[in-house]
């Protein structure tokens, strides 16, 4: 792909910039009475439940409604008592290998960069915290990938047309959102896409 045939990027959040500091240990510190391994099953049947509703966490009080659901599936499955406070706390995000030095080859090339991610809307926070938020002109969380309309909405905010603009991210769902927007799509490792871009 050609950076002259572009202006902007957008890209996804979970998995394709960010991914979660090992949660089976962060989570066994809080719960000592149980094994790893019901812990990590636990996780992912809350992980899989959040997945599929993150696009509710739009407003603070729907954040704290889809916190309060998604503990409860977690404690219902493995038999816990943790309050969705301590619970949603004891995950830390990190960047993925090669993600600063990426955003800052797209930048470099004059590109305008958003994120479209099916995340509710502490998305902001984690931008921030881990030190990547000033790379980006929009962020559009809670988008319900495959839906078309968060990368439509980014694209609008930027101010680019779709022709101009492809979606890089780690999911079918994003693949499946690219098409319908009618932007082109790039598969994660952001990396290796940037890398493709020439």
């Amino acid at each position: 792909m050609k950076a002259a045939s572009l202006d902007a990027v957008t890209i996804d959040a979970y998995g394709t910039l960010l991914t979660v500091v090992d949660p089976v240990s962060s989570l066994g510190k809080l719960l000592p009475a149980h094994d790893p391994a019901s812990i990590e099953n636990a996780f992912r049947i809350e992980a899989a439940y959040y997945q599929e509703h993150a696009g509710e966490g739009r407003t603070s009080h729907d954040l704290a409604l889809l916190q309060e659901r998604s503990v409860a599936v977690f404690n219902e499955t493995l038999g816990s008592a943790l309050s969705p406070t301590d619970y949603a706390g004891s995950f830390e995000f990190e960047l993925l290998p090669g993600v600063r030095r990426a955003l800052h080859t797209l930048r470099a090339r004059g590109l305008s960069l958003a994120v479209v991610a099916n995340w509710d809307i502490t998305l902001h926070d984690r931008l921030e915290t881990t030190g990547i938020a000033e790379y980006f002109s929009a962020i559009v969380p809670a988008a319900r990938k495959p839906a078309p309309d968060g990368i439509a909405r980014a694209l609008e905010l930027l101010g680019v047309d779709a022709s101009r603009a492809v979606h890089i991210g780690d999911s079918k769902s994003d693949e499946l959102a690219a098409s319908a927007a009618f932007v082109r799509f790039l598969p994660a490792p952001l990396p290796d896409a940037v890398a493709s871009i020439t």
